[in-house]
């Protein structure tokens, strides 16, 4: 919020002033664009939590606490919050404002280790975060690799943007349906909760967001070799316009095999398109490999 004070020769000039916080606290530091940062406004905060459907036994992963809106009402309902920040000034005032339950981490979440974050933990935890649109997809990916190495999570309920919720919940032969919803849909059942306006945060984005939770489970199928099922996967979406037959051929080529053999072998028709395919029918195709 700005004010406006005289100046000395009696001009009027814009001053910065502390922006409110939960529970009306100052904050001193102003959003910053190469964090990506959206901080949510509290008449969305009960909405959310009440999305959770959280339990006093429950612990929470924050990714991307902010100012704290949602960390300091949440930390009041669950046994433990354990809040990841990259922003350095963010994460030494967000204790100022938190609870005893409360815990800050200072770092990209990207970077952070999950076992050392983790250690002493009941898991598996729950993960709640508004998540960068840059980096949103590096850190669905983090989450799902955390996961399918040890169960570290329950579910995750993310705030992104609408056209990646899109992706994350389509189904087979729509055109948001690819490599997203299929890696996800791999490790993971995923619903949308709540669809945010730009005005739900402070500074608004250009773009409307989603809220989706993601439930982890054990993988759907088996996929054979992770990395081939993952290098399949994006192979073939790639060329997403081709048939089959022809979207697969560069991938297969570069893990030495043919592509009508391996077609053949999953028992899948070449003429189909990648978008048509389920996660099951996949797994085969990069068993076939194998």
């Amino acid at each position: 919020m700005k004010k406006l004070t005289a100046t000395p020769r009696g001009r009027r000039r814009r001053e910065n002033r502390d922006d409110t916080g939960p529970a009306g606290a100052r904050w001193k530091t102003r959003p910053r664009k190469r964090f990506g940062q959206h901080f949510l406004e509290a008449a969305w905060v009960d909405k959310l939590i009440a999305a959770l459907g959280t339990s006093p036994d429950d612990t929470f992963l924050e990714i991307g606490p902010g100012r704290g809106a949602l960390t300091t009402p949440l930390a009041a309902r669950v046994r433990q919050v354990i809040a990841v920040e990259i922003d350095r000034d963010l994460a030494r005032a967000l204790p100022e404002h938190g609870s005893a339950n409360l815990r800050i981490v200072e770092g990209d979440f990207l970077d952070v280790d999950l076992d050392e974050v983790l250690r002493g933990e009941p898991l598996p935890v729950r993960v709640i975060g508004n998540l960068p649109y840059n980096v949103a997809s590096p850190i669905l990916f983090k989450l799902l690799g955390a996961h399918a190495e040890g169960r570290r999570f329950s579910d995750a309920t993310l705030m992104l943007q609408r056209e990646v919720a899109d992706r994350l919940v389509a189904r087979p032969g729509t055109s948001d349906y690819g490599a997203l919803a299929i890696q996800v849909g791999l490790h993971a059942t995923v619903e949308r909760l709540l669809t945010l306006p730009p005005g739900a945060f402070r500074p608004a984005p250009k773009v409307t967001s989603a809220v989706v939770r993601l439930r982890f489970g054990p993988a759907s199928v088996d996929v054979g070799d992770p990395d081939v099922f993952a290098r399949v996967v994006r192979g073939v979406f790639l060329q997403r316009r081709k048939t089959l037959s022809n979207a697969l051929r560069p991938v297969a080529d570069s893990l030495r095999r043919s592509a009508p053999q391996l077609l053949e072998s999953a028992g899948i028709d070449g003429q189909r398109r990648p978008e048509t395919l389920t996660v099951a029918e996949m797994a085969r195709l990069a068993r076939a490999v194998l």
